[in-house]
């Protein structure tokens, strides 16, 4: 399996965690429509890489 793979199977196994991956992309989102080179995007990757990787707690 690929990583990405991994990743899938983890998300659909958290309860929530898709859930929480959207609130922190659409944070991420609007926080980074500001910033000039980044923008929502990039901005709703990070949050939901952000919300992920704090998947344990």
């Amino acid at each position: 399996m690929s990583k990405i793979d991994d990743v899938q199977n983890e998300i659909k196994n958290t309860p929530g965690l898709g859930k929480r991956m959207a609130k922190y992309g659409a944070v991420g989102a609007v926080i980074a429509i500001p910033v000039p080179f980044v923008g929502p995007v990039l901005g709703a990757i990070a949050g939901a890489a952000f919300a992920y990787s704090k998947r344990k707690d």
